[in-house]
């Protein structure tokens, strides 16, 4: 080997060198502010109240939701104040785009409805992006950093993203059923097996369709969300839907979803995902 291919093999060592140890760094800033902002979600939920879910809370509700909650097993059972799960799954960001393999992690607080969701995303052997969503106090965020690094996507502080993290809430109150009973969600019936959601929170609303099948679980929520689109916001259909069902600390949830946009060029499945584990009113990171 030359001199001169030494020098540029020595150079290429300790560029990659700097930019592992910068990622390094810059993911332990990252961990170290979701940890901060669990906290902040987590801040305000009372260490010693608890609340028996009975059959009379679901009275007044639309018949195919009653049925939902009687069959994910909530009644009799303590209601639901915090949420943490782990996901694995893939996604992708365009219709053209290969799928990615993730495990993700997602807090959520429901008696004042909000979450953060952190994700570690393959793009190849080599390189991965991080990903934090965040619902607090009635505002949506979103930040995409390549290696923790290099951003690549972050929007927020606009009334679309605030109503879109609201969205994503609301279809989440899948994996947490006894938040259907909260008063910032009314509902509406439709037929014996759908019913309208609406959720009001810190002056912002949405509204989805919940589908249910006869036996009472559910298969599918859709709503028109905001999307961004060439730096332009689009209001297109969205939604999550239900393929396999397990059961968590006695309660039956839809623990495997597709995530789809409705577009005009057709469905764009962009997110598969399972749950892996869930774990309700232990406001703890994991460990």
């Amino acid at each position: 080997m030359s001199k001169v291919a030494i020098v540029i093999a020595g150079i290429l060592v300790a560029i990659m060198v700097l930019v592992f140890v910068a990622s390094a760094v810059a993911n332990s800033l990252f961990e170290r502010q979701v940890e901060k902002e669990v906290g902040e979600l987590f801040g305000s939920i009372p260490e010693d109240k608890k609340e028996i879910v009975a059959e009379a809370d679901l009275a007044g509700l639309p018949r195919c939701v009653q049925k939902w909650l009687e069959r994910s097993q909530v009644v009799g059972k303590e209601k639901i104040r915090t949420v943490r799960l782990k996901q694995s799954g893939v996604m992708r960001l365009k219709e053209d785009q290969p799928w990615m393999p993730f495990e993700a992690e997602q807090y959520f607080n429901v008696e004042e409805p909000g979450f953060v969701w952190k994700a570690k995303v393959k793009m190849n052997p080599l390189l991965y992006f991080s990903g934090r969503d965040r619902y607090f106090q009635g505002r949506g965020e979103m930040n995409i950093k390549v290696l923790s690094l290099l951003p690549v996507a972050a929007a927020g502080g606009s009334s679309e993203m605030d109503q879109s993290t609201l969205l994503r809430y609301l279809a989440e109150m899948i994996w947490f059923p006894t938040a259907a009973l909260n008063d910032y969600i009314k509902w509406e019936e439709i037929d014996a097996n759908s019913a309208w959601a609406t959720m009001s929170y810190q002056g912002v609303t949405g509204s989805g369709i919940y589908t249910f099948d006869d036996n009472g679980d559910a298969v599918s929520f859709f709503a028109k969300r905001y999307r961004e689109v060439n730096g332009q916001y689009a209001l297109d259909p969205w939604g999550g839907v239900a393929k396999g069902y397990s059961e968590f600390n006695g309660i039956r949830i839809s623990s495997k979803m597709d995530v789809i946009w409705k577009l005009e060029t057709g469905d764009f499945n962009w997110f598969q995902c399972d749950i892996t584990d869930i774990e309700y009113n232990k406001p703890q990171l994991y460990q």
